[in-house]
């Protein structure tokens, strides 16, 4: 019977990605000498924030997401970021393996709200791996299961996540509003001979210089 270990070694921006990706470095290693043919390997990342503490600016940021802080013995749940696949080539006792991280800078995803509202300190993660591994049998080859109990939990810088976005959207941020919000902007914009979106909003929220 096989047996696996997997470890996250370290989580990276993609600087040549078309669109903002984090890299993931796993370590993979098969514990009785068995030859791994290959691993089609499937991965859910989940964040959890009850793992880590909170300023008081990061408390407010976090209120949409968790309510006030008095409840947060309730609402600090983990909750899934994302889900991944890559495929692992043969090895025999262990490899490393590249995972991508497809990001994105929509603040209607939970993920995203969260990353943007930390100042620093770490993002507490918890990668659980599923999947089918070809192996090299006797007769031929054999298949099983990357078993259920297989995880590896990472603390990612905040930091890199914020890296990442500035390579992508540089001194800038991404936000999406309906088509009618959109037009009425526009229209403002237009009337109020505006030049950038920055200007526009800023006029809205009383902001200007």
């Amino acid at each position: 019977m096989t047996a696996y270990v997997f470890e996250v070694l370290d989580v990276s921006a993609e600087p040549y990605a078309v669109a903002p990706q984090l890299t993931a470095r796993l370590r993979i290693a098969e514990t009785t000498g068995e030859r791994v043919h290959a691993i089609a390997l499937r991965c859910q990342v989940r964040i959890e924030p009850q793992r880590r503490r909170y300023d008081e600016n990061e408390q407010d940021a976090l209120r949409g997401l968790f309510g006030e802080r008095s409840r947060w013995a309730e609402t600090l749940k983990p909750f899934q970021w994302m889900q991944t696949n890559t495929t692992v080539q043969g090895f025999t006792g262990g490899t490393e393996v590249d995972l991508a991280l497809p990001c994105t800078y929509d603040l209607d995803v939970i993920g995203t709200r969260f990353l943007h509202a930390l100042d620093a300190g770490d993002v507490p993660l918890d990668f659980l791996f599923s999947g089918t591994i070809f192996l090299r049998g006797r007769t031929g080859f054999e298949v099983e299961q990357v078993p259920w109990a297989c995880e590896a939990r990472h603390a990612m810088p905040a930091q890199v996540w914020r890296d990442m976005m500035a390579l992508y959207f540089p001194d800038s941020g991404w936000l999406r509003v309906s088509a009618d919000v959109l037009d009425d902007l526009a229209a403002y914009r237009a009337r109020h001979d505006l030049i950038s979106w920055d200007e526009t909003l800023r006029r809205l929220l009383g902001t200007e210089p």
